[in-house]
C-alpha cells in the first residue's frame, strides 16, 4: 500500500528497521517517523509522511507530524527490545545459579539457597524487566550476542526464554561472561545456545556406555539387571580391607578423561601429561592410560618384594608413563601420569613444568602437540594457595603450557568438611577467574552433559591456547577411603546417597529405554569387562616381585647405557681448556649485538670482567658464565629460574642486558657463544617460590640432559616451597626411582640481614641426608659411588673455582642427583674469593675437601688445632689467624661438600694432624647449621673420643 515500497527493497527495509530498533536517531527523519507509525498501528498507506519541504513552517511542520504524536507510545517497542536483551544477558551471566547441578538435590552448587531474583518465576522475570505476561507471545529481534535463534532473527519472548533455560539452567552451567574477550564470549556462546547442538548419535551413546561400564565395574560392578541384587565391587571383592580411594559416585570421570584426550589427539596433541590426587587414580591408570591391569592388582600383595632400590610408595601416589594408538583417532597418543604425595595439588606446578619441557625438546612452541591435564578435588582447588601460585604461571612467557584443562571432581565435601566450612566463594573453582578462564559446571549424573562439556574444554584449548576448567558436581558414596564411616559427620547427605542410584545404572536404563542398545547387549559389555579383569587378576598371581620402574613417569630412554651396556660409574675432569674459557669470558664481558645501548654502570661492570680474564682470574659471576657456556657448548640445555635471577638479587650476574634507549629491547650474550651451542634461559619468576619450584623440578623430569637451576632471592625464601624440597626433591628417588638433576642456588651467610633471612637453613637439608653418620662407608669408587647412593648433595663452596666444577659435575655424572648449593652474598666481591684459570684446565675437578696449604700444613707435627669449617666464614678465620700471627699454629680445612660427608678425606687431615685438637667452627648459631650433622659424622671418621665443639 506504501507507494515507496517493493519486494526488491525489502532487504533493505528490514535492515533499516533492525537499525531503527536499536537507535530511532540512526535513521533520517522520515524513516523514524514511519517505523513509528506503522508499530503504532496506522493503517496501510498512512505510516509514510512525506518530509516538508525547507520552506515550511513551523506550523506546518507540527501538522505533518499529528499522526506520529497521536499514536500510543511508541517507545515501549524499543524499551522492551532493550529489556530482552538484558534478560538473555542475564542468563548468559547468571544462569549458572539456576542449573540443576547437584546429583544428589539437597546442596546448592554455589552455596546459595537465593536464586536471582530476574531468573526465578515468569512473574518476578518479566516484572523486573519491565515486562508482562502479554509480552510472552510478541516477537522480538535478537541481539548479535546470543545464538538461541540458530537460523532465525526473531522469536517470540515465551520461545526465547525456553531456549535460553536449556542452555543455560539445566544440567551444564556456564560462568564466562567475566572474559573480557568478545571472540571467547561469542564461541562459547555459540558452543551452548545454538539450539539442538548437544547432539550424539547412537554409536557415541554406546560408546559411553561401554567407559561408564569399565569405570564402573573396575572399582565397584553393578547388577545390569534392577531385578538383581547389587553385584560385588571387582577391587572390593579381592582386598576387601584395602585403600583404594575409588570413584564411586563419580564414575563419569574416566569418559570425561577419555573424551578430552580423543578431542585433543583429534585437534593434533600426541602428549599429554596428567596430574591428578589419589582419589580415582587407579580407575585412571587402568582405563584412561591403559595400565596393564595384572600390575595394578600386584600393588595389592604385600608379600611381593621389589627388585628395585628405594622404599616404594604405596600404589595411589604411584605415575606411569605409555604410549599407545588412540582408538577414536586412530593416532599415537603418550601418556604420563606424574606420581604425586599427599599433598593435594602438589603436583600441579610440577606437571606444568615437565610439560613446559616436553614442549620445548620437541619445538612446539605453541603448545599445539604437548597438554598438561591437571585433575583435583573441590576442597583442594579452594584451599590450597599452590593452585593459585600454577594459575599464575599460566600466561608468562617462560611458564606458559599454552592452555591446560582442568578437571575438578567436586565431591561437595573435603574428608569430612562441610563446603559451607571450606570455602568463601560460591563455587571451589572460583580461583580460575583469575585469568580469565571459562569454568563449566555439569551434574555428573548427566553422562551425555559431561561428555560434550569436555569435547568444548578440549575444543576451547586448542582454539585458544587458554585455561580451561570443567567442574563436575558429582558425590562420594563412601567415606574419604573405603574403611572411613562418613555418617558420623554427614548424616542427611549419606541417607541421601545410599538411595542414589549409581549413574551407569541411570544412563543404562535411559539407553535402552530409547533402543539404542537391548538389555542383553549391555549385560554382555559387563561380563566382557569382568573377564578382562578376572583374566587379569589370575595373571598377577604369576609375579614373583614388583618393578617400581614399571611405574616410572619420565623415563629416560639410552641415558643409563652407552653402547648397550650400564654406564661406568666415573666422573671425567671437570675442566675446561684455556682457548674455552677465555673466549666465554670475552663473551661475558661484552656486547654481542650492535647499536646496543647499556647501562653505565653496567659498562664498568663488563670492564672489569675483560681485566680479570686477561690476568687468568674469575670471580663467581665469571665461573658460573663459564660453567653454563662451556656445557652450552657441549649441547647441554641451561634454565636458570626464580626471581629476579637475570640481573641476580645482589647485581652481579647481568645475563640478559637491556638497551637504554629502546624498551623491552634485550640481549643474552650467553647465547652468543658458539655456532651450535644449545639454548640457555634465564627467566625471571612471578613472586612465587612453591610454584615455581614445583615448575622446574618438572621441568628437570624431562631429560637429563640438561641443567636446571632455580635460585631463592635469599636462602631462606625456599620455605614456602618447602613441600617440593620435602616430598619431591629429597625422597623422590626412593619414592619412585626417579631421578632429578635440578640445582638449588640458596644465598646464605650470617651479614646482617636477621637471625631467619640470612640464613638457607642449612641444618634442614643436612637433616634429610640419608647417610648413615655412625657408618664409615666401605666402598671402592669412594667419590661417585658414594654420589651414587645419597638422595641428594650439598654443598657450600668457598672458591668460584668449586662453584665452577660443582656445576660441571652436575652433568658429567653418569646418574642425576638433586644438587643444594648454598651460595654467597659478601664472596660475590671479596678480593680474596677470586680462583686461577689454573684450577679450572683439564684435569682438575670438584674438591670436596680443601686442606690447608699455608705454613701449618708444611709443619703438622706441630699444629695445636685444626679448625674444619664451610663457605664463607674461612675467609673471616684466615683473616683472624693472620691477625693473631697463628698460621704455624692452626690449620684450617675447608668442608665443601657437606653431603655425602666426605670420611676419606677428613679421616686423612686427622692423621695428618696427630697431636692437634679437632674443631668444628660455623657463624651459625649451635642449634642451626651444619654441627648437628658434622660432630656424629666426625667422630666417627677419626675415631677419637675428644670433644668436637
Amino acid at each position: 500500500a506504501e507507494p515507496f515500497l517493493s519486494g526488491t527493497s525489502s532487504n533493505y527495509v528490514e535492515e533499516m528497521y533492525y537499525a531503527w530498533l536499536e537507535n530511532p536517531k540512526s535513521v533520517h527523519k522520515s524513516w523514524d517517523i514511519f517505523f513509528r507509525n506503522a508499530n503504532a498501528g496506522a493503517a496501510p498507506g498512512t505510516a509514510y509522511q512525506s518530509p516538508p519541504p525547507l520552506s515550511t513552517s513551523l506550523s506546518t511542520l507540527s501538522q505533518a507530524q499529528f499522526l506520529v504524536q497521536a499514536q500510543p507510545n511508541v517507545d515501549k517497542l524499543v524499551e522492551d527490545h532493550l529489556a530482552v536483551q538484558s534478560l538473555i544477558r542475564a542468563y548468559q551471566i547468571r544462569g549458572h545459579h539456576v542449573a540443576q547441578l547437584d546429583p544428589l538435590g539437597i546442596l546448592d552448587a554455589d552455596l546459595d539457597s537465593s536464586l536471582p531474583a530476574d531468573l526465578i518465576t515468569s512473574t518476578d522475570k518479566l516484572g523486573f524487566y519491565g515486562l508482562d505476561e502479554s509480552d510472552l507471545d510478541k516477537v522480538f529481534h535478537l541481539p548479535t550476542t546470543t545464538f538461541i535463534g540458530g537460523n532465525e532473527s526473531a522469536l517470540p519472548l515465551r520461545e526465547i526464554i525456553r531456549r535460553l533455560e536449556m542452555a543455560y539452567c539445566q544440567h551444564i552451567g556456564v560462568e564466562f561472561m567475566f572474559i573480557n574477550d568478545l571472540e571467547q564470549c561469542q564461541w562459547i556462546r555459540q558452543k551452548f545456545e545454538t539450539p539442538g547442538i548437544m547432539q550424539f548419535t547412537n554409536e557415541e551413546k554406546r560408546t559411553l556406555l561401554a567407559r561408564l561400564v569399565r569405570s564402573t565395574r573396575y572399582s565397584r560392578g553393578f547388577s545390569p539387571s534392577p531385578e538383581l541384587p547389587w553385584l560385588p565391587r571387582f577391587l572390593h571383592r579381592k582386598w576387601s580391607s584395602e585403600k583404594r580411594f575409588g570413584l564411586e559416585g563419580c564414575e563419569v570421570l574416566i569418559p570425561a578423561l577419555k573424551t578430552i584426550i580423543d578431542k585433543s589427539s583429534e585437534k593434533g596433541v600426541d602428549y599429554v601429561i596428567m596430574g591428578m590426587p589419589h582419589r580415582g587414580r587407579l580407575n585412571v591408570l587402568a582405563n584412561v592410560i591403559r595400565k596393564e591391569l595384572e600390575q595394578i592388582f600386584c600393588q595389592f600383595d604385600s608379600k611381593l618384594e621389589a627388585a628395585d632400590e628405594g622404599s616404594g610408595d604405596v600404589k595411589y601416589h604411584l605415575g606411569m608413563y605409555h604410549r599407545r594408538i588412540n582408538r577414536v583417532t586412530d593416532r599415537n597418543i603418550t601418556l604420563s601420569l606424574v606420581a604425586n604425595p599427599s599433598h593435594l595439588e602438589a603436583a600441579d606446578p610440577v606437571v606444568q613444568g615437565k610439560t613446559k619441557a616436553e614442549q620445548f625438546y620437541s619445538g612446539d612452541t605453541e603448545g599445539k602437540k604437548v597438554m598438561s591435564i591437571l585433575l583435583h578435588g573441590d576442597a583442594a582447588f579452594a584451599g590450597q594457595g599452590i593452585v593459585y601460585e600454577t594459575f599464575h604461571l599460566s600466561d608468562l612467557p617462560s611458564y606458559t603450557t599454552h592452555g591446560t584443562v582442568h578437571v575438578v571432581v567436586n565431591n561437595q565435601i573435603g574428608f569430612t568438611t562441610d563446603p559451607r566450612m571450606a570455602r568463601s566463594s560460591p563455587y571451589p573453582t572460583d580461583v580460575a577467574r583469575v585469568v580469565n578462564a571459562p569454568i563449566f559446571h555439569v551434574n555428573a549424573d548427566d553422562p551425555e552433559a559431561v561428555v560434550y562439556v569436555c569435547n568444548v574444554a578440549a575444543e576451547w584449548r586448542s582454539t585458544f591456547h587458554k585455561d580451561v576448567v570443567v567442574d563436575l558436581v558429582c558425590y562420594r558414596r563412601n567415606g574419604h577411603n573405603e574403611m572411613d564411616e562418613p555418617m558420623f559427620t554427614q548424616p542427611l547427605m549419606y541417607k541421601q546417597i545410599r538411595k542414589q542410584k549409581p549413574v551407569l545404572q541411570k544412563y543404562a536404563e535411559l539407553l535402552i529405554s530409547q533402543g539404542v542398545v537391548n538389555q542383553p547387549e549391555y549385560e554382555e559389555e559387563i561380563a566382557k569387562y569382568d573377564k578382562i579383569c578376572e583374566e587379569a587378576h589370575a595373571r598377577s598371581k604369576d609375579e614373583k616381585i614388583l618393578h617400581i620402574k614399571h611405574w616410572l613417569d619420565s623415563p629416560w630412554p639410552g641415558f643409563f647405557t652407552l653402547d648397550g651396556q650400564p654406564r661406568s660409574m666415573t666422573c671425567p675432569s671437570t675442566g675446561l681448556n684455556e682457548e674455552d674459557l677465555t673466549h666465554i669470558g670475552q663473551v661475558a664481558s661484552s656486547v654481542p649485538v650492535e647499536d646496543f645501548t647499556i647501562h653505565g654502570g653496567l659498562s664498568r661492570i663488563l670492564k672489569t670482567r675483560g681485566e680479570m680474564v686477561k690476568n687468568r682470574t674469575v670471580d663467581w659471576a665469571l665461573a658460573e658464565y663459564m660453567a653454563f657456556g662451556s656445557l652450552l657448548k657441549e649441547g647441554i640445555h641451561i634454565r636458570l629460574s626464580g626471581q629476579d635471577v637475570e640481573r641476580g638479587t645482589f647485581s652481579h650476574r647481568h645475563h640478559v642486558l637491556h638497551d637504554q634507549n629502546v624498551d623491552k629491547r634485550t640481549c643474552i650474550p650467553m647465547n652468543h657463544l658458539w655456532p651450535n651451542q644449545a639454548p640457555y634461559t634465564v627467566c625471571n619468576s612471578s613472586l612465587s617460590e612453591y610454584g615455581v619450584l614445583g615448575f622446574e623440578l618438572g621441568f628437570a623430569m624431562a631429560s637429563p640432559n640438561a641443567l636446571v637451576l632455580w635460585e631463592a632471592q635469599f636462602g631462606d625464601f625456599h620455605n614456602t616451597a618447602q613441600c617440593i624440597i620435602d616430598q619431591f626433591i629429597c625422597p623422590g628417588q626412593a619414592k619412585w626411582v626417579r631421578q632429578n638433576g635440578i640445582v638449588l642456588l640458596l644465598p646464605h651467610g650470617m651479614e646482617g640481614m636477621g637471625p631467619e633471612h640470612s640464613s638457607a637453613r642449612p641444618e634442614r637439608f643436612l637433616q634429610m641426608c640419608n647417610d648413615d653418620p655412625d657408618v664409615f662407608p666401605k666402598l671402592d669408587d669412594f667419590d661417585v659411588r658414594q654420589l651414587y647412593e645419597c638422595n641428594w648433595i650439598v654443598v657450600n663452596c668457598s672458591t668460584p673455582a668449586n662453584f665452577f666444577h660443582v656445576l660441571r659435575r652436575q652433568i658429567l655424572l653418569p646418574f642425576r642427583k638433586p644438587l643444594i648449593i648454598f651460595t654467597p652474598k659478601s664472596l660475590l666481591r671479596h678480593p680474596e674469593a677470586r680462583s686461577s684459570f689454573d684450577d679450572m684446565l683439564p684435569g682438575t675437578h670438584f674438591l670436596r675437601v680443601i686442606p690447608d696449604d699455608g705454613p701449618a700444613a708444611q709443619n703438622p707435627d706441630r699444629v695445636k688445632r685444626v679448625l674444619f669449617c664451610t663457605g664463607k666464614v674461612y675467609y673471616d678465620l684466615t683473616r683472624e689467624r693472620k691477625a693473631r700471627q697463628m698460621e704455624a699454629d692452626v690449620a684450617i680445612t675447608r668442608v665443601e661438600q657437606l653431603s655425602p660427608f666426605p670420611f676419606d678425606l677428613l679421616q686423612r687431615e686427622a692423621q695428618k694432624y696427630p697431636a692437634a685438637e679437632l674443631v668444628w667452627c660455623q657463624e651459625e648459631h649451635k642449634n642451626q647449621g651444619y654441627y648437628d650433622y658434622v660432630k656424629p659424622r666426625l667422630r666417627t671418621t677419626i675415631n677419637r673420643a675428644k670433644p668436637v665443639w
